[in-house]
C-alpha cells in the first residue's frame, strides 16, 4: 500500500503564490499526457513552478522520464495553448478549482496516496468542509429492494447532518443523491470526467438540481470526456471524502466494491446492506459481510459508529 501523500513537502505559504500555481498546475492538466505523477515529478523539482514557461524540452524529457516528442509536444501546449480564456469561461459557468493546499480542501483526502492536485467544483463548496460525510454506492442495476433501503436510511442520516456521497452513476448512486434532495439535505456527487460531459446522460437534470442544491466535484478539467479507467479513481475520491461507505446490493464484480476496497485501504468504514442470498444483486454486499464489514439494518448502525 502506498504512503499517504504529504502536502507540507511541496507547499510552504511564505514560498507560494497560490493563484499563480493554482493556474500553471491546470495549464498542466490541460497538456496532452500529463498525468498525477508527471505534475508530482515537477513540483519536487520547483514547487512553485516558477520556471514553467522556461522549461526546455530536454530538462522535461529528463524529469518526466518522458521522449524528446512528447516532451516538445508539452512545450509547445505550454506555450501556445493559452489557460486564461479557459479559467475565465470556466468561472463564468460557475466552476471553481479548490488546489490541494487550499483552506476549502477536505483534509481527509490529503491522506490519499495520490490526491488530486485540483478539485474542480459545481454547487455549494461549503459542503466539502463539513466533518460528516457518508458515501452510499451501489449497483447501476439496482431494483425496488435497493431503493427503498436507500430512502430508508437517508432521512435519518441527514436529519443527523450527513453529507450524502455518491457518484451519480444510475441505480443506487442516483438513489442516494435524489433522497437526500428530497429531504432537503446535502449531497455531493463525485464524477468520472469534466462538467461539459456529465455521464450518464440519462442523469444530466439529476445533475443539474446537485449543482443548483448541493455538489459536484471531479478531478479532471470541466472539457474532460469521461474514460473508461476514471471510473476506478473516481471510487477513491468518493470514500476518500468520507467517513464511511455504505454498500446497497452488489454483485460480485460491481464497481461499487472497489470503493469498499478503496474505503478499507482509506482505514475507513465499511457498511453493508444486506440481501437475499438468492439475489446476484446480494453477492458482493454480503461477501463483503463474511469478511467483516458492518451489517446495515437501519440508519443507527451507521451513526454509531460515526457519530
Amino acid at each position: 500500500m502506498q504512503k499517504a501523500f504529504r502536502t507540507a513537502f511541496f507547499f510552504k505559504k511564505e514560498a507560494v503564490k497560490l493563484d499563480a500555481l493554482t493556474e500553471k498546475i491546470i495549464h498542466l492538466q490541460h497538456c496532452h499526457g500529463i498525468g498525477w505523477k508527471a505534475i508530482y515529478s515537477l513540483l519536487r523539482q520547483e514547487n512553485d513552478l516558477k520556471n514553467l514557461y522556461n522549461y526546455s524540452p530536454v530538462y522535461l524529457s529528463r524529469i518526466l522520464a518522458i521522449s524528446p516528442s512528447h516532451s516538445a509536444a508539452v512545450v509547445e501546449q505550454l506555450k501556445h495553448q493559452k489557460d486564461r480564456p479557459l479559467l475565465k469561461m470556466y468561472k463564468a459557468q460557475g466552476f471553481q478549482s479548490i488546489p490541494i493546499y487550499s483552506p476549502s480542501y477536505p483534509p481527509l483526502l490529503k491522506t490519499l496516496p495520490q490526491p488530486p492536485w485540483i478539485l474542480y467544483t459545481a454547487g455549494d463548496v461549503s459542503l466539502l468542509t463539513c466533518e460528516r460525510k457518508i458515501a452510499i454506492v451501489g449497483a447501476r442495476t439496482a431494483n425496488e429492494y435497493g431503493r427503498k433501503a436507500v430512502q430508508l436510511l437517508v432521512p435519518e442520516l441527514v436529519e443527523y447532518g450527513c453529507i450524502i456521497v455518491s457518484g451519480l452513476a444510475k441505480g443506487v448512486d442516483a438513489f442516494a443523491h435524489e433522497a437526500a434532495l428530497a429531504e432537503e439535505g446535502g449531497t455531493i456527487a463525485v464524477i468520472a470526467g469534466g462538467f461539459h460531459h456529465i455521464y450518464p446522460r440519462e442523469n444530466l437534470s439529476l445533475a443539474q438540481k446537485i449543482m443548483k442544491s448541493g455538489l459536484i466535484v471531479s478531478e479532471y478539467p470541466p472539457n474532460t470526456p469521461p474514460r473508461k479507467w476514471y471510473f476506478p479513481a473516481r471510487n477513491r475520491i468518493i470514500s476518500g471524502l468520507s467517513l464511511g461507505s455504505v454498500i446497497v446490493q452488489a454483485g460480485k464484480k460491481s464497481g461499487s466494491l472497489i470503493t469498499a476496497y478503496c474505503a478499507l485501504e482509506q482505514g475507513r468504514e465499511v457498511f453493508c446492506v444486506p440481501g437475499r442470498i438468492d439475489e446476484p444483486l446480494s453477492e458482493g454486499t454480503n461477501e463483503l459481510i463474511s469478511e467483516g464489514a458492518k451489517i446495515v439494518r437501519t440508519s443507527a448502525d451507521i451513526l454509531e459508529e460515526i457519530m
